[in-house]
C-alpha cells in the first residue's frame, strides 16, 4: 500500500556556526569535527520519548558517547571525532540507523501512537482531511487507492454538489461551488496507486459574523470542549467541528463509491427518513427498487413525494423562527460483496457505527431491527434460511440488516443515523463566556436550518469508505487459497476475477 509518510531518518551536515561536517561515506570519522544526524518528528516529541532517548543513549552511545538533543520536533544526534578513531562510516552508519529506527518502533508503536488528532480514517483505503470552515480551502488526501481505476474530478464534484450549501432555501444561505481538483494520484485518466490529493477552495467565508462568539460558548456546540481539550480553538465557524471539513470525506466517498460499483456492482444509497416529528412509514419505500433519482427528486431528499412536503414545510416552520430541528437519514447498501467484518471487535456493524457517528451532529445509530427488535421474540425476530432460484443462500426477512456475526452475508445493508438540531440558531440563548460569566447570545452567520438532507451524502461516504476498507481487508486475508464451493460462497458473485477491471 501507497504511503505518503516518511519515517526513515536522513543524514545531513549541521549549520556552519554550529558544527562542521562534510564527508565522503569512504572516508573514516577522523577527517570531521562532528557528525550531525537530524530526524525531523511529528507530532510534537512527548516526555515520554525523551525518556525513551536517554535509554538508547545509555545502551548504544556508552561506548561511542554520542549526544542526543531532543526538541519538541527534532532529533538531533551528533558524534565528536575524538571518539571516534578507527571507525568506518558506513558501518557506523548502519548500527545507528538501526538503533534509530528501534528507537522510533517504540515510540511509534508503544509509547505514543498518535493519529494526528483523528482526521484520518482507515487501514488500508486510508482519507486524511484537513482545513477548516473559513480557511483558504479544504480537502483529503486518499491512501491506498487501486491503480488503473479509471477516475477523473466529474466523479467526486457530483456528490460534492450534492453535499454544497446554499442549494435551497432549506439549507444555509452560504454560496459555494466547491469546485475541486485533483493534485496527485491520477494521470490520463487513471489512478497511479499513489495518494490522491483533493482540494476545495473556500471562497464566501465571512469571519466576522462570529466575533460576538468569539468569547460565548454556543449551547451544544464543540466550542467549549475544544477549549477544554486544547486551550485554544477556531471561533470563525467552528473550526474542524464544522460541517465544511466531510468535503473530504464526501470527495474520498465518492472515490469508494466508484470502487465498489465496478468491482462488485455493490450501491450505496441515503435518504431522508424522518424530520422532526415527520416520519416516513418503513413500508412506502421499496429497497429493493429504490434509485438516485427518486431521491434527489426533492430539496428533502425523501423519496415520498407527499412526505417530502410534510418535511420541508417542517423546516420552514423553524427556519422562520430563526431555530432549527433534527431528524434521520436510512442507508442502504446492495449487493454487498459477502464474508466483509470480523468476528470480533471489527463487526462491520461497529465499523459503520463509528464512521457515521464520528460525522457532525450525529446523535444515534440503528442497525436493521435496531431497537424495535427488543419487542419480538426470537421466534420472530430470526432470519430463517433459503435456497433461491440461483442455487443461492439468501433469508427470508432481513432483520438482522444484511449482517449477522459482524460478517456481511449478501442481504441489503440497512441502518438509520439521527441527527440532532443544528446548535446554532438565532435564537436568544442561555451560556457561559471564556471568563466565567453568564450571559445571553444570539448566534450570528449562516447556518442550516436542518442539517439531514445535505447529511445523505455524507452518510454514503462514510459507508462506502468502510466498505472498501473492509473489501481490501477481506481479500489480503481469504483470498491467498481457492475458496471451497462446498463450504463457502464466492466473495464477489457478480463478477468473474477475468472481469475485474483493475486487479
Amino acid at each position: 500500500m501507497a504511503s505518503s509518510i516518511a519515517t526513515k531518518p536522513f543524514l545531513t551536515s549541521s549549520p556552519a556556526h554550529a558544527f562542521s561536517s562534510s564527508s565522503s561515506l569512504n572516508s573514516d570519522l577522523s577527517s570531521l569535527s562532528s557528525v550531525s544526524v537530524q530526524i525531523s518528528v511529528r507530532p510534537r516529541i512527548s516526555k515520554r520519548f525523551r525518556e525513551l532517548s536517554l535509554s538508547l543513549s545509555l545502551s548504544f552511545c556508552f561506548h561511542y558517547r554520542i549526544a542526543v538533543f531532543i526538541c519538541t520536533n527534532l532529533v538531533i544526534v551528533i558524534i565528536p571525532n575524538s571518539r571516534m578513531e578507527n571507525v568506518e562510516v558506513p558501518e557506523f552508519l548502519e548500527l545507528l540507523n538501526a538503533k534509530l529506527d528501534q528507537l522510533f518502533k517504540i515510540f511509534g508503536t508503544r509509547a505514543n501512537k498518535i493519529k494526528a488528532a483523528g482526521s484520518t480514517f482507515g487501514n488500508y483505503f486510508r482519507v486524511t482531511t484537513y482545513g477548516e470552515s473559513h480557511g483558504g480551502g479544504v480537502g483529503c488526501v486518499i491512501d491506498g487507492c487501486p491503480p488503473r481505476l479509471p477516475l477523473s474530478e466529474a466523479d467526486m464534484q457530483v456528490d460534492l454538489d450534492r453535499r454544497r450549501p446554499g442549494q435551497s432555501r432549506i439549507t444555509t444561505p452560504r454560496k459555494e461551488t466547491d469546485t475541486c481538483k485533483i493534485f496527485s494520484g491520477v494521470s490520463e485518466g487513471v489512478t497511479t496507486g499513489t495518494p490522491i490529493h483533493v482540494s476545495v477552495p473556500n471562497t464566501d467565508q465571512r469571519g466576522h459574523d462570529y466575533n460576538e462568539m468569539s468569547l460565548a460558548y454556543r449551547p451544544s456546540h464543540a466550542d467549549a470542549t475544544y477549549d477544554m481539550k486544547y486551550g485554544v480553538r477556531s471561533v470563525q465557524g467552528g473550526g474542524r467541528s464544522s460541517a465544511r471539513e466531510t468535503i473530504g470525506r464526501v470527495a474520498s466517498g465518492a472515490v469508494a463509491k466508484k470502487i465498489l460499483k465496478e468491482f462488485a456492482g455493490t450501491e450505496v444509497l441515503a435518504y431522508v427518513s424522518q424530520v422532526h416529528k415527520v416520519v416516513l412509514p418503513e413500508d412506502l419505500i421499496d429497497h429493493d427498487t429504490l434509485t438516485l433519482d427518486q431521491i434527489e427528486s426533492n430539496i428533502a431528499r425523501c423519496p415520498d413525494p407527499e412526505y417530502a412536503e410534510k418535511m420541508i414545510s417542517a423546516i420552514d416552520a423553524v427556519r422562520v423562527k430563526g431555530d432549527s430541528v433534527g431528524g434521520v437519514v436510512t442507508c442502504i447498501v446492495r449487493n454487498c460483496p459477502r464474508g466483509l467484518g470480523s468476528p470480533v471487535f471489527d463487526k462491520l456493524e461497529a465499523e459503520l457505527a463509528k464512521a457515521v457517528m464520528s460525522l457532525p451532529a450525529t446523535k444515534g445509530f440503528q442497525f436493521g431491527s435496531g431497537f424495535a427488535g427488543t419487542f419480538l421474540t426470537g421466534s420472530e425476530h430470526n432470519d430463517e434460511f433459503y435456497i433461491d432460484e440461483h442455487g443461492k443462500m439468501r433469508t427470508r426477512t432481513n432483520r438482522s440488516g444484511g449482517i449477522q456475526g459482524g460478517i456481511s452475508n449478501g442481504e441489503i445493508i440497512n441502518m438509520r443515523i439521527a441527527f440532532k438540531p443544528t446548535s446554532t440558531i438565532g435564537k436568544k440563548q442561555h451560556t457561559v463566556s471564556r471568563d466565567k460569566k453568564e450571559i445571553d447570545l444570539i448566534a450570528r452567520g449562516r447556518h442550516d436550518p436542518c442539517v439531514v438532507p445535505r447529511a445523505v451524502p455524507m452518510v454514503e461516504a462514510m459507508v462506502a469508505l468502510v466498505l472498501v476498507d473492509q473489501l481490501m481487508a477481506q481479500y489480503a486475508q481469504c483470498n491467498l487459497f481457492p475458496v471451497n464451493p462446498e463450504l463457502q460462497e464466492p466473495l464477489l458473485p457478480m463478477l468473474e476475477p477475468a472481469e475485474v477491471p483493475f486487479v
